[in-house]
């Protein structure tokens, strides 16, 4: 039984593990929820018609999304007993920014959440860096095992990148109209995301602890 709220630092003892692909699963899915509240919004309010008092599709996808990262929260609680770093940050920005767009019935606070989220991330990451704490780790720690060098490395290009993101979600929803904006949000964002993460594989390979033990250390 973990004293602990936020989750342990990475390969600390006792940190307790879960499965990469729920991991994933648990981190992606609100974001998928929003997308498919906002493209079936109208259906939705049909079949269950106390969602008409919320507004438009944008805003029953934003109170979808808000319930989703609740239950992400709720289940990674669940199971490790303890709050994952990200989506606790990013679960408390969606909050604070989904009960203002419903509140004030304006699509701007939630349009502006990934731009906050991703400054927000990369301010925590390049601020750890500063005061020597790749903090990386806490997110893909379990996915693979890296020396301190290695995180410190991919912390500071993770961090760079968030930057990108923050920066491409203000051009793009002062750009596009709203539903381009949330296609962009899923379809756009994440295989930019993807492909970035494919970049990373050799830096990975070369700092990763699990590399082969066997010969001359290099």
């Amino acid at each position: 039984m973990s004293d602990r709220i936020i989750e342990r630092p990475p390969n600390a003892p006792g940190r307790p593990e879960i499965n990469p692909l729920l991991k994933f699963v648990l981190e992606l899915g609100p974001l998928l929820v929003f997308f498919f509240a906002n493209s079936r919004g109208g259906q939705l309010a049909d079949s269950f018609p106390v969602l008409h008092d919320l507004g438009g599709p944008l805003f029953v996808a934003t109170a979808l999304f808000m319930a989703a990262m609740a239950i992400s929260l709720a289940v990674s609680w669940a199971i490790t007993r303890t709050l994952p770093v990200m989506p606790l940050v990013s679960g408390a920005v969606v909050l604070v920014f989904g009960t203002l767009t419903l509140w004030l019935q304006d699509e701007t606070f939630i349009k502006m959440k990934p731009t906050i989220v991703n400054g927000l991330f990369a301010a925590v990451l390049l601020g750890g860096l500063a005061f020597g704490r790749p903090l990386l780790g806490y997110v893909f720690d379990q996915a693979f095992k890296l020396d301190t060098e290695g995180w410190r490395k991919l912390t500071f290009r993770w961090g760079l990148f968030f930057v990108f993101l923050a920066v491409l979600n203000e051009v793009v929803w002062r750009s596009v109209s709203t539903d381009a904006w949330v296609a962009f949000k899923v379809w756009g964002t994440m295989p930019i995301t993807i492909a970035f993460m494919a970049l990373q594989i050799p830096l990975i390979k070369r700092h990763s602890l699990e590399a082969p033990k066997a010969g001359s250390g290099a």
